[in-house]
């Protein structure tokens, strides 16, 4: 792995070009600023920094897979009671607060192997995502908890399970507040059909607005095949008819030429890397009754095959679109 240490000052409207000659960077921010990762397959990073930051840490992620940060929780801070999987804020060892998403919970890790993958294939598109870490619970964590749901969580969670870097002030995104460009929106269209994703609603948006940008989480209820086995092929080309109901669809007038230009993006190398980080311990339970190796094939080939038979999916949205407006 390379390191490249970038030290200087970057304001409110800076804009730094750094030409490199590698594809993947993480770009860690000190002094208590977020970290971020810039997904550059131009072969240039561009730095846009909304806050002030004196220093930059920018790694070369390496090219078979992304190669994600694993930090160990060092304090529960507070449950967020929403929906059935119980996330929580967590600090962990390196001072950084995150949302955990935990094993042990809901779904499983079935969604955390989808809010892992639905979030790196956003950022890959370009789309905004916090920095997403493997958290990892001991088995002491917890023990003074005195909620018995929680502990019981806890301790169901040990080992491997699912950080997003929490955003401090960020609000719930409000569409009747906040005007989202038809590039944008067609864009996050574009993924959320692409993924299946039944959650991106007006009742429940799965965005927020921090630093006057929108930010994309909770992508745990994307590939819904996995949960029901069976035959991967057909559902891979079926059209995503919920989409009808996806908050920005009205807004989404570009969905062609986003089509054509993520299709660019999202290669089969591209996918293979991002289906590479899942650890094997998450594949083993599935509902295909495979091993851990062919588990991560059929997401490899559900996904490539999504991509192309995307037309599938880009028309059942525009037809939806067609109906609504």
């Amino acid at each position: 792995m390379v390191a490249i240490i970038w030290h200087g000052n970057v304001g409110c409207s800076t804009n730094t070009a750094l030409q490199l000659s590698c594809k993947q960077y993480r770009c860690t921010t000190f002094h208590n600023c977020i970290p971020f990762i810039f997904e550059v397959p131009t072969m240039q990073l561009l730095v846009s920094s909304s806050h002030n930051c004196n220093s930059y840490a920018i790694q070369y992620m390496g090219t078979d897979q992304l190669e994600l940060r694993t930090v160990n929780v060092t304090r529960y801070v507070t449950p967020l009671r929403e929906g059935g999987s119980l996330p929580a804020i967590a600090e962990a060892d390196d001072d950084f607060l995150y949302v955990l998403k935990f094993r042990g919970a809901g779904q499983g890790m079935r969604s955390l192997i989808a809010d892992l993958i639905g979030g790196e294939i956003a950022r890959a598109l370009g789309l905004k995502v916090p920095e997403i870490v493997f958290a990892n619970l001991d088995s002491a964590f917890g023990r003074s908890e005195p909620d018995e749901e929680i502990q019981e969580l806890l301790r169901k969670s040990e080992g491997l399970n699912l950080g997003l870097h929490y955003l401090a002030g960020s609000i719930t995104f409000d569409p009747a507040a906040t005007t989202v460009s038809p590039l944008l929106s067609s864009q996050i269209v574009w993924l959320d059909a692409l993924l299946t994703n039944v959650d991106r609603t007006a009742r429940n948006t799965n965005m927020l607005s921090w630093k006057k940008e929108l930010w994309l989480i909770d992508h745990g209820a994307c590939l819904y095949f996995h949960h029901s086995g069976g035959n991967w092929q057909q559902q891979a080309q079926r059209p995503f008819v919920q989409i009808k109901d996806h908050v920005l669809l009205p807004l989404a007038s570009e969905l062609q030429a986003v089509d054509a230009t993520f299709k660019q993006i999202l290669t089969t190398e591209a996918i293979h890397h991002i289906v590479a980080s899942v650890p094997d311990e998450w594949l083993i339970e599935n509902s295909f009754g495979v091993a851990s190796n062919e588990m991560r094939h059929i997401y490899n080939m559900f996904l490539t095959t999504r991509v192309a038979s995307s037309a599938i999916f880009v028309n059942e949205a525009l037809h939806a679109r067609e109906a609504l407006i």
